[in-house]
């Protein structure tokens, strides 16, 4: 067996889109990792809510108790895209900030990698039309965060879901092959 290991002087490609839920973020995300001129692993809670990791069934039946193992649950998913980083893969990051120390576990945990943070920006009423029709979201969750997640944050670049996918891709891609970072990421 390979013993685990990083490649400490090699730096991986981050594209980090942070926006509310229901803004577009998964659909970027798939397009981009088409797109792409590399493999770049995909990456989202929804990954891991979606194949089953959760016991999610009896944590809303209320069997567990989610506050009491969120924070131990975020702590290792922070901690899993730091060692896939780490490992030399690029990934395109799907998350929401939803806690003031989570910004800087992420920067501290990232700062030696190349991390473009990528704003996704969505007008209220589609969100909510969107949140909706998913049926996956708790009702309300699209507004609250709408409310409150880009507050506070610099990005490298923000894009706006409703001028669609193919177009906010270019400009990510686009953006993606310059050198310059000026984030809350910037090394």
């Amino acid at each position: 067996m390979m013993p685990i290991s990083t490649d400490e002087n090699r730096i991986s490609h981050i594209i980090f889109l942070h926006g509310p839920s229901s803004s577009g973020k998964s659909t970027i995300a798939q397009t981009l990792q088409a797109r792409l001129p590399q493999p770049f692993w995909h990456i989202s809670i929804d990954h891991l809510r979606d194949s089953g990791v959760l016991p999610s069934a009896r944590y809303k039946s209320g069997e567990f108790d989610w506050t009491a193992d969120r924070n131990a649950f975020f702590n290792g998913f922070h901690n899993a895209i730091a060692a896939f980083a780490n490992a030399g893969n690029a990934l395109i990051l799907e998350h929401i900030l939803d806690e003031d120390d989570w910004l800087a576990d992420l920067q501290r945990s990232l700062k030696r990698h190349d991390v473009m943070f990528v704003g996704v920006y969505c007008d209220l009423p589609e969100m909510i039309a969107r949140e909706a029709a998913r049926g996956d979201r708790p009702i309300g969750s699209a507004e609250a965060d709408f409310n409150r997640v880009h507050f506070g944050k610099r990005y490298d670049l923000k894009v706006q879901s409703e001028q669609g996918v193919d177009y906010n891709v270019d400009q990510i891609i686009d953006f993606w092959r310059r050198p310059v970072r000026r984030s809350d990421f910037a090394r």
